[in-house]
């Protein structure tokens, strides 16, 4: 009988050793026996969800561990944000990903405003604003997280980033991408409405009070990954897999909607450090009787590497390894447990460094591996593949595969 198939996703969970790890990384430095215990009993090696020296974003990165071609099927971080949350995406609107950020004399001074709790009264002061017939449509996501949604005639998502991801520099302007007319319109629109939310967060009741107590103002916004909504070739349809997504963050669920995937919806499950792992896994779980392939998305060690929070990012690998004790017990599954790109705490940033990868179910040939770690799983049977060779693998492994040839 075919087994089910349950994909863990950490996301930026890979790392670089640290001097105040004793030269480890946060993943070989936490204590997780659960996890362990899977290597023992599996398979391991490393992989480029993209390519070799590619340094992957978040979104192509899934696009890839769920088995298709970015290069294919990416249309723009902004869209995906928007399905995640919900909103009524027409497919002419243009949309794209914010940050409420900090900045002085134009120059960004930290890229999330320290970390913004909530956004959404902020939000709420820029939503609806129009601009030579363009409405702006500003929906929170979470912390300093937002969607842009522009609504208009002769707008074109060819058009530059403001969020560079850097602090220290000047706020770019909004620059058209290509020669069209559209484009050139949709840049001087932009440029417009960032200079307008710019004034009203100045002096927003939210800010003044923030900077009374000592936080840093959310007095800007930066932007990145405008596009347009595109159909695509839904997750069932490309490999016959009934499936479902279980997420905190809206990016991750809007990679799997634009997919087709049932995006099942769990209380406590925020994205946060906070998140309730176990509920999670609960509904993992639960979810394996009714679908063939479970994609569970597991945000914070990201965020800890983002911050430079390497103990922080090892206390929560192990708090996650504790959510995680049953599957070790799972019967009839394929599970796999890997990350999108790695975080190293040195960089508080994304890199190119290959990720590890741990695949444990029945009548695997099992390797010596026994630590799930960067190095160790460096020397596992699996070697070292790319993101899109993921899915068809744990399809083989499950005794799902069709034949090639006669």
């Amino acid at each position: 009988m075919p087994e089910k198939i349950l994909l863990v996703v950490f996301d930026g969970l890979g790392d670089r050793p640290l001097r105040e790890l004793e030269a480890q990384t946060p993943l070989e430095a936490a204590e997780k026996p659960n996890i362990n215990r899977l290597a023992r009993k599996g398979i391991t090696g490393l992989m480029n969800t993209i390519g070799v020296g590619v340094m992957p974003g978040s979104d192509v990165a899934h696009f890839a561990l769920l088995g298709f071609e970015p290069e294919k099927v990416y249309f723009g971080r902004g869209p995906l944000e928007a399905l995640g949350i919900d909103y009524d995406l027409k497919k002419k609107d243009i949309a794209l990903r914010l940050n409420f950020a900090t900045v002085e004399k134009g120059v960004v001074k930290d890229r999330r405003a320290g970390r913004l709790a909530d956004c959404s009264e902020l939000c709420k002061a820029l939503d609806g604003l129009v601009i030579e017939k363009v409405k702006f449509f500003v929906k929170p996501n979470s912390e300093h997280r937002a969607v842009l949604v522009l609504e208009g005639k002769n707008l074109s998502p060819k058009v530059s980033a403001t969020d560079s991801k850097i602090v220290g520099v000047k706020v770019p302007a909004v620059k058209a991408l290509d020669s069209s007319k559209q484009a050139a319109f949709t840049a001087k629109v932009l440029n417009k409405f960032f200079q307008q939310a710019a004034e009203i967060l100045s002096t927003h009741p939210l800010n003044q009070r923030r900077q009374k107590q000592g936080f840093l103002a959310a007095n800007h916004i930066i932007a990145r990954g405008a596009g347009r909504l595109h159909d695509l070739e839904s997750f069932e349809q490309k490999f016959g897999l009934k499936a479902c997504c279980i997420a905190g963050g809206a990016l991750y669920k809007g990679v799997a909607k634009s997919l087709g995937m049932k995006i099942i919806e769990v209380k406590g499950a925020n994205g946060k450090q906070d998140t309730d792992l176990n509920a999670k896994i609960d509904h993992a779980l639960q979810a394996l009787q009714d679908f063939d392939f479970v994609f569970l998305h597991i945000k914070a060690a990201d965020t800890f590497g983002e911050d430079g929070n390497y103990l922080g990012k090892k206390e929560f690998i192990e708090k996650a390894d504790k959510a995680l004790r049953s599957l070790p017990e799972l019967q009839n599954t394929i599970i796999a447990i890997t990350a999108d790109h790695s975080t190293p705490c040195v960089l508080k940033s994304h890199s190119a460094d290959p990720v590890p990868l741990l695949i444990f179910g029945p009548n695997i040939r099992i390797d010596p591996v026994t630590n799930f770690s960067e190095r160790a799983c460096a020397h596992g049977a699996i070697g070292r593949i790319k993101g899109v060779e993921l899915v068809p693998e744990l399809i083989n492994l499950a005794g799902r595969s069709k034949i090639y040839g006669a």
